[in-house]
């Protein structure tokens, strides 16, 4: 059978890390059998949903690479296929109509939190052989519950949390369409999964305990049930479920921070799952490595300072080249233009081993083109009485030489041999008057990078 996954947000707010990686190992697990791929919009709540979020999901999965095959489907386009299985299900008996008011439901639920038993619907509308049922109020519509089965286990093998069993008896009827007629959303999932012929459900732990309930769904319409693989949580920084509450970035601020794609990819598939000890992967090897075997069981932690190493090192694995079609988005306009493709990529190439984002590159490239603004303490502390004329004498050394890195490295020697400096003595006040830093790449090789006039005047400033 072919494997077909399925990521199924709600938009009614931005997506964050903890959600993308519950895109990411369905999508993996897809990519790595040759399945299929599903996105699907569980927008019942109406008036949470919004489409701002629906853009943020797509916009971020766009950005991470995690493309789907089909859809997006959205569960409110879906109502009449929701309604027509309902009347199937209502006219099989699974399914029957409740007039129970939510006065007597909450006085029920409170009469056996006081008798100290589990708050749950009793079963009064339930039909059974020989029971009378109440009165139909006038004037009132029902809800539709879905009559679970009595007696016996759900049982299911979950592929990270193991064999898992539920009491039917633990389970009240669950109430599938409110009094408009409108599906509630373990229905509406049930039904979607077998329309669209998933085969592995791989979520969130959160939803472990609507699992037997859909379990019972599903062997009621007579369809097989998928396997599942419930994910543990994400934590926060301050280990607290990862939530906009508690200070998550929606994904797409990621992309606006510098970090790419595929190291992100590669962070987020160590939360929650593992291959050896390897730390640093290509998607391609995340793809072909990826099952739901080595899925781990204990909550993952989000590190900040983890996820900038790791970008770090994508960084420097990519080529000057590939390096430079993606700084350019961070740079201005006339940082930019004033760099030519050639000086661009050797930019990219000098610098990287510096970085932690593009944006630290940009900035980088941008002190590069227009200077940077030294610290009064680091002027104080290199550009003193004593080394002046020397760079005096490299300015001098500079205005007459080739433009190139040999010839700007002689005539620093040049210049170290008149006035008997060592280098980090010329090296240093040279760093800070030019870049507005004493802590740079090689000399020669960053002047080379910049104009000889930007150099000159900046040394005689």
């Amino acid at each position: 059978m072919k494997t077909r996954t399925r990521f199924a947000p709600s938009p009614t707010g931005f997506i964050h890390l903890g959600n993308i990686r519950s895109a990411l190992y369905p999508w993996a697990f897809a990519r790595s059998t040759g399945g299929d791929f599903i996105l699907r919009i569980e927008d019942t709540d109406v008036e949470r949903s919004n489409q701002e979020s629906v853009d943020v999901i797509i916009e971020g999965m766009r950005w991470l690479g995690l493309n789907h095959d089909e859809g997006p489907f959205y569960q409110m386009q879906r109502m009449d296929r929701y309604k027509a299985v309902l009347a199937e299900m209502q006219a099989a008996g699974h399914v029957y109509p409740c007039y129970m008011s939510m006065t007597e439901l909450d006085a029920l639920r409170e009469a056996q939190s006081q008798a100290k038993e589990k708050p749950r619907y009793d079963g009064a509308w339930r039909p059974a052989p020989g029971k009378v049922l109440p009165a139909i109020p006038a004037d009132m519509q029902p809800v539709l519950r879905f009559k679970n089965p009595q007696g016996g286990n759900v049982v299911w093998d979950d592929k990270v949390k193991g064999r898992i069993e539920i009491s039917n008896d633990e389970l009240d009827d669950l109430v599938i369409a409110r009094p408009d007629g409108t599906p509630t959303y373990n229905f509406c999932v049930v039904v979607d999964d077998i329309d669209m012929a998933i085969t592995h459900v791989i979520r969130g732990d959160d939803h472990v305990n609507n699992t037997p309930r859909q379990i019972n769904i599903f062997k009621a319409l007579g369809k097989d049930v998928p396997v599942y693989a419930h994910l543990p949580t994400v934590l926060n920084d301050l280990g607290e479920k990862m939530s906009k509450r508690n200070g998550a970035k929606a994904v797409t601020q990621y992309a606006a921070e510098g970090y790419l794609p595929d190291a992100m990819v590669n962070y987020l598939a160590r939360l929650g799952w593992s291959h050896g000890d390897d730390e640093i992967f290509s998607r391609e090897q995340f793809v072909a490595w990826f099952n739901l075997d080595h899925l781990g069981k204990s909550a993952a932690q989000f590190d900040e300072a983890k996820l900038r190493w790791v970008n770090a090192q994508h960084l420097k694995a990519m080529s000057d080249a590939a390096l430079a079609d993606v700084v350019k988005p961070f740079l201005t306009d006339d940082v930019a233009a004033a760099l030519d493709e050639a000086r661009l990529q050797r930019g990219c190439g000098l610098f990287k081993d510096r970085c932690s984002t593009l944006v630290e590159l940009a900035n980088w490239l941008q002190v590069l083109v227009k200077g940077g603004h030294a610290s009064a303490e680091d002027i104080a502390t290199h550009v003193t009485d004593a080394v002046r004329p020397a760079l005096a004498l490299l300015a001098d050394a500079l205005t007459g030489c080739e433009w190139s890195k040999a010839a700007i490295a002689a005539a620093i020697k040049q210049v170290l041999a008149q006035s008997n400096f060592k280098m980090p003595q010329l090296a240093m006040p040279v760093r800070v008057l030019v870049m507005g830093t004493p802590q740079t790449p090689s000399l020669d090789a960053i002047l080379e990078l910049m104009t000889r006039e930007d150099v000159i005047a900046r040394l005689r400033a």
